[in-house]
């Protein structure tokens, strides 16, 4: 099991807790011999073995007793006595006699944690959003688009790329039901698509394979149109060979079922915004949440800012929110990030990874603003 004995609230996961506490106890009981014994081993079959450690001219005595058998238990003789051994199991015997441990015998109960909705915290809450705006005409232009990781340099999860393009009548398609088709392929880690300012779709890798293309129907028109794309990650490479040469973001975008054929875009001239307006103005804060006009939520969208404020919950155990009906964005306490979020990127059972997130309590005042980035729609009404 991965699982550490304590879980991310700091409460004790049971049994692992209860099992590693039994072996530094009966290990604890070894330590005489352990430091100052000299170990020798001994061979007890085709794969058990004994490893003692006696300190001479004393009877301090400790033996590991081990099988690497992994199907089946087995019998030892260990100094006159016949000892079981089950399957790939090692057993502590602290005096040379007793076993006091054995590692695949657990007698610690299971534990499960619940979650109580907090009466103080839900009582006359109420959600604010302000819904940001793809840019249009960015600076900072380069002929293609910037890798990501290089551009956001660690600051944050997201850059802008935009770009214009002049369209005749000639141009779009003759069949007014036939639109054309964005196609956008990416090194990683995932893109939001907007096309005159219309969300347009999005499209993400994963962990195996991190590149993906995106193809969204698009909205373009007669005369000018602006598309903005919003490259984001979801943390940077941490293991694995060759992490100087992991890149990330928009390599080839096109327009494809034009009347004129396939168009690439890619080297049309791309401009760049490291980090979304809400992060310049770090609307995730209470200085910075007074610079825009919040309203009342509708029925959600794309990247959307969602506030609110709550009391502090009552007693003094550990703090949770839990994410249900969010789709993917982060979270701010009090101007303190509390992660990231995915709920709707789902695990091979057909559930989110994790959609109850910690909030410590030092983060915590008597009145307390959260403040939510959607990105993809979410509605924060359960949350």
């Amino acid at each position: 099991c991965t699982l550490g004995p304590l879980d991310e609230f700091g409460l004790q996961r049971e049994p692992k807790w209860g099992h590693l506490k039994d072996v530094h106890r009966a290990l604890s009981l070894c330590k005489r011999a352990l430091f100052w014994g000299f170990p020798t081993t001994l061979k007890l079959g085709p794969d058990q073995q004994a490893i003692v450690w006696q300190q001479p001219g004393t009877s301090a005595c400790a033996a590991l007793l081990a099988n690497n058998n992994t199907r089946l238990a087995q019998h030892v003789n260990f100094r006159g006595q016949d000892i079981r051994l089950p399957a790939r199991s090692i057993s502590v015997l602290p005096d040379c006699k007793t076993v006091v441990f054995n590692t695949q015998l657990v007698t610690t109960q299971h534990n499960s944690r619940n979650f109580v909705r907090s009466e103080i915290a839900n009582k006359n809450f109420n959600w604010e959003m302000y819904r940001e705006v793809p840019p249009v005409g960015l600076g900072f232009k380069f002929d293609v688009p910037r890798e990501l990781f290089h551009l956001t340099k660690d600051t944050t999860d997201y850059a802008w790329y935009t770009t214009s393009l002049l369209l005749g009548r000639r141009d779009l398609p003759m069949k007014k039901n036939v639109r054309p088709v964005l196609r956008v392929a990416s090194l990683g880690h995932g893109i939001h698509a907007y096309v005159n300012g219309e969300y347009a779709g999005s499209a993400h890798g994963s962990k195996v394979e991190k590149s993906f293309v995106c193809r969204e129907l698009s909205s373009l028109k007669e005369g000018e149109n602006h598309i903005a794309l919003l490259g984001y990650l979801v943390g940077l490479p941490d293991s694995g060979a060759y992490m100087e040469k992991r890149f990330a973001g928009p390599r080839s975008i096109t327009i494809l079922g034009l009347n004129t054929g396939t168009l690439d875009i890619s080297q049309n001239g791309w401009g760049h915004q490291v980090g979304t307006d809400g992060e310049k103005k770090k609307l995730f804060t209470e200085e910075g949440s007074k610079s825009v006009q919040w309203t009342k939520p509708d029925q959600g969208g794309p990247l959307t800012w969602y506030k609110g404020y709550f009391d502090a919950p009552e007693g003094d155990n550990p703090v949770a929110i839990v994410m249900t009906g969010m789709g993917k964005g982060m979270v701010w306490v009090n101007g303190r990030s509390i992660g990231r979020y995915w709920n709707n990127y789902l695990s091979p059972l057909k559930k989110p990874t994790q959609s109850e997130y910690h909030i410590p309590r030092a983060y915590l005042k008597p009145k307390n603003l959260i403040v939510l980035l959607e990105e993809e729609g979410g509605n924060p009404k359960d949350v």
